[in-house]
């Protein structure tokens, strides 16, 4: 598949996609989100992707909203009204977001630089999140007169608790990457050279793991993770999936 503002790639049953505006630090644009969207959606049906990354080029992973473009889209629509950037942004953020949710596969977000606003509330969209010690982010909404509408104040106090939270957002504090990881917000946090091998360690025990369990672990953990731990249970006793190497795997087991 060909991108004019992502990478796609596929290697050792993982799909890589790159956001790939290097010389504006990967700032998203429409286009971004809608293509991002497309390879999250063809790696899911994907038989040759057990596992998805979502990554940078250069120095960032992405600085946020492309806010050139939403000046630009000013004349197009009502946008910026009461500090929402608009529908014309909103829907392609929510609809890539509702992807890496969806998907079967687990998504893991790389993050190996910059990272702030809306490209933080794509990190928190994804399953894991893997960081650079070095990577600078925040959540620098309130700086620009706007509020988030991809899922941030939801997600972060999920990870963060919400007082921490709060204090994010109404200082637009910049943090690094081993904090966030310190805080709970990343899985881990690695010093940059070795973020690459750190995460195709990650990606290999992933894959070399029943697909089919990892996506009913997701469906699981997505969906009862938001509700009572009772709900959260009767989910998991009720649903079935199907899993086609269970008896494979356990024959595989015995054997040895």
């Amino acid at each position: 598949m060909e991108f004019e503002h992502i990478l796609y790639s596929v290697a050792d049953r993982v799909a890589t996609i790159t956001l790939n505006r290097p010389d504006a630090m990967n700032a998203i644009t429409v286009t971004m989100l809608k293509e991002a969207r497309e390879a999250v959606k063809a790696s899911g049906k994907s038989d040759d992707v057990d596992a998805i990354v979502i990554t940078g080029s250069g120095r960032a992973f992405s600085a946020g909203l492309d806010l050139k473009e939403l000046n630009s889209r000013k004349s197009e629509e009502d946008s910026e009204v009461s500090g929402d950037v608009g529908d014309l942004v909103n829907g392609p953020a929510r609809k890539l977001i509702k992807s890496i949710k969806k998907s079967s596969k687990p998504v893991i977000a790389q993050v190996n630089g910059f990272c702030f606003t809306g490209a933080l509330e794509l990190v928190l969209a994804c399953d894991l999140i893997w960081m650079a010690e070095e990577a600078k982010l925040g959540d620098t909404h309130a700086k620009f007169g706007l509020r988030p509408t991809w899922g941030m104040t939801g997600r972060l106090p999920a990870a963060l608790g919400i007082r921490k939270a709060k204090e994010l957002a109404f200082t637009a504090d910049t943090f690094t990457g081993k904090q966030a990881a310190e805080w709970g917000l990343a899985n881990r946090a690695v010093p940059l050279a070795a973020l690459d091998a750190s995460v195709a360690e990650l990606t290999a025990k992933i894959v070399a793991n029943s697909a089919g369990s990892i996506s009913a672990y997701k469906y699981l953990y997505n969906k009862g993770g938001v509700q009572t731990e009772a709900d959260a249970l009767e989910l998991e006793s009720k649903s079935e999936f199907d899993i086609e190497d269970t008896a494979e795997r356990l024959a595989s087991f015995v054997k040895k």
